[in-house]
């Protein structure tokens, strides 16, 4: 029941690929000699897409692709499918014993810690064990009995994870915790893939993670930025907002991107970790931040503790869209 969270506002339609990378779409732009070059790949259980201008088609080309290798590289480093990759590692490990990481994975490790601290535990690594329970992991969703949340209750908590910043180890306190890098890879894996597009001279490009998470790099050609949609969370066909990035990024998370229905109610699968169920209240959350790490990893905790919390704790320079589930004043910008 997954949909697509915003609606891009391009030259031409992004094509999903649905067996893995398309072939670059190149076609003239408006402007001077300027070229507009697209391309699609599957990575990280999501479709990553590209959309860039410039005039040389050929580097064009080459900077999408080792844009492409990126989320590959960070794919094998970060997914918690493969066995060989390093968060699998870190996921078998951990609870026997510290688990020496590269450099990378504990910069991003630590971020999530303080992100966890900053938002009160509502953002979480470790909910892992609790979206299986959930039957969100790898399915549609279930209702698990009051016992089961409470015995997995147990093994989830940040707080559970044990970071050593001198010797770059990584050990669980108990038997159990899993690390999940939903809240956060998409996020991480976009603004790698647009460092890379700016290494490589490109100054106007779209990057997008799922239509959930994405970066705008500059603006297209006689534009003020690149311009997107915030779907209505009631209705796919209708849009309550409109804006436009440029050098900044938005995520969003939304109750209707999975979710199943039992005992008469909805239960979306974005969980509260301190309670073990889904968080309610609120429907969608669109954070406007600086880097799309930190936009998606502030979706949730926005997401989870409502509008009064996120009033007083949103970071300086971020803009939230939040749509509540009441009638008065269902979708507003926050002071």
């Amino acid at each position: 029941m997954k949909q697509t969270v915003l609606v891009l506002f391009l030259a031409a339609c992004i094509l999903s690929a649905a067996g893995g990378r398309q072939a670059p779409a190149v076609s003239a732009s408006p402007g001077p000699e300027l070229l507009r070059v697209e391309e699609s790949a599957d990575a990280m259980g999501s479709t990553y897409t590209v959309v860039a201008y410039g005039e040389d088609r050929t580097r064009l080309i080459s900077a999408l692709d080792q844009a492409f290798e990126e989320v590959r590289r960070i794919d094998r480093m970060l997914s918690n499918y493969r066995p060989a990759s390093e968060m699998s590692q870190v996921n078998r490990e951990a609870a026997k014993r510290p688990v020496e990481v590269s450099d990378e994975m504990f910069q991003i490790l630590a971020d999530c810690a303080n992100y966890s601290r900053m938002s009160e535990g509502a953002f979480d690594l470790t909910v892992g064990p609790l979206m299986k329970a959930w039957g969100f992991y790898r399915g549609n969703g279930r209702l698990p009995h009051k016992a089961e949340v409470r015995g997995v209750l147990a093994r989830v908590g940040y707080r559970k994870v044990v970071l050593d910043p001198g010797r770059k180890t990584v050990r669980f306190s108990r038997e159990g915790v899993e690390l999940d890098p939903g809240g956060i890879g998409k996020g991480y894996a976009v603004d790698r893939m647009v460092a890379v597009l700016k290494e490589n001279a490109v100054r106007s490009a779209l990057v997008s993670a799922a239509g959930s998470s994405i970066y705008g790099l500059g603006a297209p050609p006689g534009q003020k930025g690149w311009k997107v949609k915030i779907r209505d969370p009631r209705s796919s066909a209708r849009t309550v907002e409109e804006i436009y990035l440029n050098n900044s990024s938005m995520s969003t998370s939304g109750n209707y991107e999975k979710f199943f229905r039992a005992g008469g109610r909805m239960w979306s699968h974005i969980m509260d970790p301190r309670t073990g169920y889904p968080a309610e209240g609120v429907l969608a959350v669109s954070v406007i931040a600086p880097s799309t790490q930190e936009s998606e990893a502030w979706t949730k905790p926005f997401y989870i503790n409502g509008r009064r919390w996120a009033v007083n704790h949103k970071p300086k320079g971020f803009r939230v869209f939040l749509c509540e589930d009441r009638a008065e004043q269902p979708c507003a910008w926050l002071p």
